[in-house]
């Protein structure tokens, strides 16, 4: 989506942190070990981000982004199956409630 017009205006944040949580540090973290494994290319996570649903894309984060690029690039290269992914997924959500 980017470089769409008709957006409207993108409101800076003051004195905005590099992470907003700890999870996004993480993610920054993982994102960058293993594209220094070379698991991925930076072309092939650009493209898993701009795959992403235009309603989602606007709806999440930019580190949001960058996770469900991942998880995407993940899965397609093998590293792991969607049913890690839901598995992992589940155990998280369950910890949450």
């Amino acid at each position: 989506m980017g470089g769409m017009h008709g957006m409207g205006p993108i409101d800076a944040e003051t004195d905005e942190p590099i992470f907003h949580a700890d999870w996004e540090r993480r993610m920054f973290a993982l994102w960058m070990a293993a594209f220094a494994c070379g698991i991925y290319d930076d072309n092939e996570f650009r493209h898993a981000i701009e795959r992403i649903a235009p309603a989602d894309y606007l709806t999440t984060s930019y580190y949001e982004h960058w996770l469900i690029a991942m998880e995407r690039v993940m899965v397609k290269k093998g590293q792991f199956d969607g049913a890690d992914l839901q598995a992992a997924w589940g155990q998280v959500n369950k910890g949450a409630a």
